[in-house]
């Protein structure tokens, strides 16, 4: 079959690509940046068209000559109106399907009742509606909590269960729900490309097990190896509030968060398992939640985590290219550009570089980079602990804290593009530069202010940039000549040799399952 995917930079859809490949499905992939898509390690197996799925025209022509057609999109944290963008991008997608002749439309929906519904899961099942009202048949599937390495949902469980060992916590970790592992979510997707017979309607998806919040808490706690937590219930925490919670403790932002916690407040369970007339289920039965959790620490351990929730594009976040004339002709751009001789080869320079951020810092004053993380979470931004997908690789689109991938020449340029809240648009470039065969580290802080606000901003914080970029250049450099082995501490970073519990350097034993 030929399947389109869309939201392929996203957790999900970056997983179920090499499903399909590996099913043998010519797979094209939708995405509003082709170069999004350039690192991945399936990019040249696949087809990819550049389309925004609001744009009807540019719709049709990604969806020309396919048969089964993946809807992998839905707006998190996008601001009050994302209820609208998300009805017009399916009513135009569907459209363009049945004028591009599609045959079926895959569509990964959430598990809900039918009353009393948070904004966002009243927005997806009216995005599944959508779908099965129109001249396309199409699947809807409709999951609750998935659980797998990078997932929110998992990274949530995973942090709240890890940094409290006695917390107060909202009547929501009291409400049952019913967890899918993602191996079983993406085997469900991947199954509808194979499935000929004509099929119109939605079905409930979960795993073994029904828990509630606070077992699930539990369950996590006995797999990692941590004492038992104590759980106290508060009534009087909002969603609100819970997400604000959520946000300062775990690194999900509080504007993903929310979501996250408004869909816990009702019961998710299964109320029919028909699926399986149609895709059976496996031998050994579906993956219960303990089994899931296992996978995914054993991924986080190895550094196999495939996709992460901060994979896909961040709501209100910019994503303008950095101009390729430092005189752009768009307005005014600041530079702090800097330089150091480094006594290691171009190789072990790079190697600091691609590895920076994360558990390895950012190589000057700790605790100015936390507190710009912290500020950032304070006005509604993701702030400095998204971390990395990977400890020493990186690929254009991977989030790095409060950055994002614009741009990887191996060996030679890592750019980085802001994704903090501020009054302009802001990279970092670093370079691995050769000069009179000398190696040479550069370094460049850019800013495209915007208005009297962003000018502001930029000179404000001029007098602290010998602190903050100023170090930078010494310590990559110490490091890059010191050989530093992966997981050691870098001078005047404060970082960690291992993160939290299940995130350390130790690897599990066996071959890797995958996802």
């Amino acid at each position: 079959m030929k399947c389109l995917v869309t939201g392929a930079t996203g957790y999900i859809g970056g997983r179920l690509v090499p499903e399909l490949l590996d099913a043998r499905h010519e797979v094209r992939c939708m995405a509003r940046s082709a170069g999004r898509l350039r690192d991945q390690p399936w990019a040249a197996r696949v087809e990819i068209a550049e389309a925004d799925a609001t744009d009807a025209e540019q719709t049709r022509k990604a969806l020309d000559g396919v048969d089964v057609a993946y809807y992998l999109i839905h707006t998190m944290g996008g601001g009050e109106d994302f209820a609208d963008a998300d009805r017009r991008a399916a009513t135009t997608f569907a459209a363009a399907a049945k004028e591009a002749g599609v045959g079926r439309i895959v569509y990964l929906g959430g598990l809900a009742p039918n009353e009393d519904l948070s904004p966002h899961m009243r927005s997806r099942v009216e995005v599944g509606e959508i779908f099965l009202g129109s001249e396309v048949p199409a699947v809807v599937l409709r999951a609750a909590v998935i659980i797998g390495s990078g997932s929110a949902s998992f990274e949530m469980l995973r942090y709240l269960t890890e940094r409290l060992p006695v917390m107060t916590t909202p009547r929501w970790v009291r409400t049952r729900t019913q967890p899918i592992a993602i191996r079983d979510v993406l085997r469900y997707l991947a199954a509808w490309a194979d499935i000929e017979e004509e099929v119109n309607r939605s079905f409930d998806v979960g795993g073994p097990d029904v828990l509630t919040y606070a077992d699930m808490m539990r369950v996590y706690a006995e797999v990692a190896g941590l004492p038992r937590r104590l759980i106290i219930p508060v009534p009087m925490l909002s969603p609100g509030l819970s997400s604000h919670w959520v946000g300062l403790v775990t690194p999900v932002p509080a504007g993903l968060a929310r979501p996250l916690v408004e869909s816990l407040r009702n019961e998710s369970i299964c109320r029919e398992h028909d699926i399986a007339d149609h895709v059976k289920d496996p031998a050994d039965g579906l993956i219960g939640l303990r089994r899931a959790v296992e996978l995914a620490l054993r991924r986080i351990r190895e550094a196999e985590v495939l996709t992460r929730w901060s994979s896909a594009s961040t709501p209100g976040a910019p994503s303008d290219p950095l101009p390729n004339d430092p005189d752009w002709a768009g307005g005014s751009l600041y530079v702090d550009a800097r330089a150091r001789r480094v006594k290691a080869s171009p190789q072990a320079l790079w190697t600091v570089i691609e590895a920076i951020g994360g558990e390895k810092g950012w190589y000057s004053l700790p605790v100015a980079w936390r507190l710009r993380g912290l500020l950032d979470r304070l006005v509604g931004g993701v702030g400095l602990r998204r971390g990395r997908r990977d400890p020493r690789r990186l690929r254009v689109g991977d989030s790095v804290d409060f950055w994002r991938v614009e741009e990887v020449e191996p060996g030679h340029l890592l750019r980085l593009r802001a994704e903090m809240r501020l009054p302009g648009l802001a990279w970092l470039e670093l370079r691995v530069l050769r000069q009179r065969d000398e190696t040479v580290y550069g370094q460049r802080a850019i800013f495209h202010p915007r208005g009297l606000a962003g000018h502001l901003y930029w000179w404000s914080l001029k007098p602290f940039h010998v602190l903050i970029f100023g170090r930078m250049p010494r310590n990559v450099a110490a490091t890059a000549e010191r050989g530093e082995p992966s997981g050691g501490a870098l001078p005047g970073t404060g970082a960690p040799r291992a993160g939290p519990a299940g995130t350390g350097d130790a690897r599990g034993q066996g071959a890797p399952e995958t996802p």
